[in-house]
């Protein structure tokens, strides 16, 4: 059975679908105002990876992934770059998806933007207001009364005299209370706003998580995710929101993937010191990148340095060497098969891909040994589930872009026959004009390749 470690309640736990065989799972996406960095990365192949396991063990899944289209830094960037807020966000969720479909990530089945949702948060907000939980200030916006809430703070384990003192705590004179927050802000002069009972104006942050999940998933899903960061306040906001306002569990399983760190600091935006995907892409190839992210533990911290991505080249090229030059023939993975049985076991438990992959080497330690079509269909079975060696070897070996300003097939012609001619000079003159341009020679029995560095 599929154990996974449930944040709010702190412990691994079997998990159990509300309807038998179904999974709706719920993601916060990006902020689309800016290209999406590593952390983005990590949070869009960590929940590729639940998403794909949770499909190979027979459940159908629902998953929604939602974009956030309307936001402060968003109106802020638009006014930045005198563009409208269409043509901004249109623009980075067209970057989103290339950078995306470039690490191997199957769509979500649903992704909703919140602009398309205002009426669901209009409508929830209301039922917010009517039952008590929340109140429109004298400055027009509305606010969520955090006190009304008696289970505030489950999910993160912090107390209201905690984050009284704390320094998250907005100062807003318009507020009941300082740890109330903003569910509906008014509408400022030249901002984008909607219609609404309280006037003209547009959601806060929060709600809007909220409305979409449960108009997409239901009232009472399974699974929400999302980085470890939006634990607290966004995630223990909208349980406080759902909940009120449904009077009913939001999601029975919570996941907060690890953040990602540069210099022992968490990877963001906000600190400058990110790094975007497309950055990432024109020095490493992008299954490199998936390979780097699935190797650590998604709860774990991932360190970012050229030196870790370098290791997994080269651990991701060793792999693709042992399937090279082997057919592999089509066929279905058969769990009782050791290996493709601890594979599971690795999976189920709260989807321990580095153990996973440590599976996948032993499969390759094999295959290099016995040059078997079974083993090297179970190994390419096994890793296509996480999303890994669905290339041909040698198209990963020579990458995609190499060989645009050298000629490297006619080069090798040339270098054979310097050798056989025993103009050993030119041939090692040609062998480091190669290597100069990140191309490795391999000598074998029936010929020379050549991959990438």
């Amino acid at each position: 059975m599929l154990k996974l470690h449930n944040t709010l309640t702190r412990s691994k736990q079997d998990f159990k679908p509300i309807q038998p065989n179904k999974v709706r799972m719920y993601v916060c996406g990006m902020t689309v105002y800016d290209f999406c960095h590593l952390g983005h990365a990590r949070v869009m192949v960590v929940f590729d990876m639940v998403a794909r396991w949770l499909r190979a063990s027979g459940y159908e899944v629902t998953y929604v992934r939602n974009i956030t289209d309307i936001d402060d830094k968003i109106i802020k960037r638009a006014n930045e770059n005198n563009e409208s807020i269409q043509s901004l966000t249109q623009r980075f969720i067209t970057a989103m998806d290339e950078d995306s479909a470039k690490l191997g990530i199957i769509r979500p089945d649903i992704e909703p933007r919140a602009t398309e949702h205002v009426q669901g948060m209009l409508d929830m907000i209301s039922k917010l207001i009517e039952k008590g939980f929340a109140y429109q200030a004298n400055n027009g916006d509305v606010f969520y009364k955090v006190r009304s809430f008696n289970d505030y703070g489950k999910l993160s384990g912090k107390t209201l005299d905690d984050l009284r003192a704390g320094e998250r705590v907005d100062v807003d004179g318009h507020k009941q209370d300082p740890l109330d927050f903003v569910l509906w802000k008014s509408a400022k002069q030249g901002e984008p706003f909607w219609e609404s009972p309280w006037g003209n104006g547009r959601p806060g942050w929060h709600i809007e998580c909220s409305a979409m999940s449960a108009e997409l998933l239901g009232e009472h899903f399974d699974i929400h995710g999302g980085g470890q960061d939006l634990q607290f306040p966004h995630h223990e906001n909208e349980i406080a929101q759902s909940e009120a306002t449904h009077s009913c569990t939001m999601a029975n399983y919570w996941m907060h993937n690890g953040f990602v760190r540069v210099d022992d600091e968490k990877m963001s935006k906000s600190l400058g010191n990110f790094f975007t995907i497309r950055e990432v892409l024109e020095k490493y190839d992008p299954e490199v990148v998936r390979f780097f992210i699935l190797r650590a533990h998604h709860r774990s911290p991932l360190n970012y340095s050229d030196k870790h991505l370098d290791d997994a080249k080269a651990s991701l090229t060793r792999l693709y060497t042992a399937l090279r030059g082997v057919n592999v023939p089509d066929s279905d993975i058969d769990w009782q098969q050791p290996q493709a049985a601890k594979f599971k076991l690795a999976m189920d438990d709260d989807f321990n891909t580095p153990e996973a992959i440590a599976i996948l080497f032993e499969l390759a330690n094999d295959l290099n040994k016995d040059k078997s079509q079974q083993t090297a269909a179970l190994l390419k079975q096994l890793a296509s589930i996480v999303g890994l060696l669905q290339r041909d070897p040698e198209a990963f070996m020579q990458g995609e872009d190499l060989g645009a300003e050298l000629d490297i097939d006619n080069l090798i012609t040339a270098r054979i026959a310097a050798k056989k001619g025993k103009d050993f000079a030119e041939a090692d003159r040609i062998r480091k004009l190669l290597s100069d341009a990140g191309i490795v020679l391999e000598d074998t029995a029936q010929g020379t390749t050549w991959r990438r560095a």
